[in-house]
């Protein structure tokens, strides 16, 4: 008898009950998947992280100069106080025994996820010789309509670091939206993505952008000198190529799932044996090889490697740095992950002053649209910024205080999950 044919296996779905089990994690700290790339940076590691990222500002890399400024001393690259797996050792090794139950599995198994976005603040910088610490949980679950699925969740998670002088110094949140597969509609948006080459006026039109670039350094930035409507930028990044790729790991590591080398390597691949598939000479190898590795971007429906989100990322807050100069404070900054930004693009970052105003405690702030655009005239990185900037009538920048006057990272994810309970 001719077998039957097999039923369709049903779709994992949204539902009620998965969402309000996610919402019972808010504030249940779980240590981090994979350990810091760097324990306790020193000045070389500031230097050779800014660096990664094509920042030579000197107020990262140089101690001389740093100790000139308001700063006394070598500060971090705010970008480098976070970074996911970059720093941070986990203060909370496991989860409370009493919420191990609570923890096991994904409440929403097999709904898709895609990394969309994050938004970061800073609070103190951090200087070099200090071990970091960090503490995970997730902070918000946000039920919304999604453009392109019936039902999106915007899973919200933080990573809330201080020093061993308990020093409060940020938050990275990560939102990751998780929709059904099912009913997402089904977009061809990458077919027609062609990655032309450049002309030599092309590439002069780059080169002379960047010999024009240079921050703006032990020049103050007054508040009152600013207005409305002002430019930021532009600032260039690329043709992005597979060796900025490699910098770029060289300063942050090799990310969530603890890629290694060769006897490192088999280790790993007995951990997570699906993160590992055969390249064309039947040899296991990680799915991240689709950021340098064109045949496996392509056969992932991706015209060539691309980069990653957080990279871009790390230009946004370069474009800010370039701007304000030392006396001035990034105090936060978030972005949408809205398109690939292949090798070969071109990213321009500009931004603009939306809003000139006296935040808390009289704190002279502006307000930033930033983004990134790519050479086709696609808006891949759009996001915003908040700037606290030195005062002739108001004085120096004072650093802002976390929320909730939190001061340990218990208070402070707490306070965290109370934001995202208003929205």
């Amino acid at each position: 008898m001719p077998s039957e044919a097999r039923k369709p296996r049903p779709q994992p779905r949204i539902t009620d009950e998965g969402v309000e089990r996610l919402r019972q994690r808010i504030g249940v700290p779980e240590p981090h998947p994979t350990p810091p790339h760097f324990r306790c940076p020193n000045e070389d590691i500031f230097r050779n992280w800014a660096y990664s990222i094509g920042d030579d500002n000197p107020l990262y890399c140089e101690p001389d100069y740093a100790a000139g400024t308001r700063w006394q001393g070598l500060i971090a690259h705010p970008a480098f106080v976070g970074g996911d797996t970059l720093i941070g050792l986990d203060e909370v090794p496991e989860v409370p025994p009493d919420k191990r139950e609570l923890m096991r599995g994904d409440p929403l198994r097999g709904v898709h996820a895609f990394y969309s976005g994050s938004a970061r603040e800073w609070w103190r910088p951090l200087r070099p010789q200090r071990t970091v610490y960090r503490r995970n949980a997730l902070v918000g679950v946000l039920d919304k309509q999604s453009r392109f699925a019936k039902r999106a969740i915007h899973e919200w998670t933080a990573q809330v670091f201080r020093d061993d002088r308990d020093e409060v110094l940020s938050t990275q949140n990560r939102l990751m939206i998780r929709t059904e597969r099912d009913t997402a509609r089904k977009q061809k948006k990458y077919d027609s993505i062609a990655i032309e080459p450049y002309t030599p006026e092309q590439l002069e039109e780059i080169d002379l952008q960047y010999a024009r670039e240079e921050p703006r350094g032990a020049e103050p930035r007054y508040w009152e000198d600013v207005s409305e409507g002002d430019p930021i930028g532009p600032r260039v990044k690329g043709p992005l190529t597979v060796t900025d790729m490699i910098c770029y790991h060289v300063g942050v590591g090799m990310g969530l799932y603890g890629v290694r080398a060769l006897r490192l390597g088999f280790k790993n691949r007995q951990r997570i044996p699906r993160f590992y598939e055969p390249d064309d000479l039947n040899v296991p190898d990680v799915l991240q090889r689709c950021h340098w590795d064109p045949a496996y971007a392509r056969l992932a429906g991706n015209p060539s490697t691309y980069d990653y989100g957080r990279m871009r990322e790390t230009w946004l807050v370069h474009l800010c740095t370039d701007w304000m100069g030392d006396d001035a404070w990034l105090w936060k900054l978030d972005a949408e992950f809205r398109l690939f930004n292949y090798v070969g693009d071109t990213h321009w970052m500009r931004g603009t002053v939306t809003r000139k105003y006296l935040a808390e405690g009289g704190r002279p702030a502006v307000d930033l649209d930033v983004s990134g655009t790519n050479q086709r005239g696609e808006l891949t990185t759009p996001g915003h910024a908040t700037i606290l900037l030195p005062s002739r009538e108001h004085g120096p920048v004072r650093l802002p205080d976390p929320p909730g006057e939190a001061r340990d990272l218990d208070s402070l994810l707490h306070a965290m999950a109370e934001r995202f309970d208003r929205e």
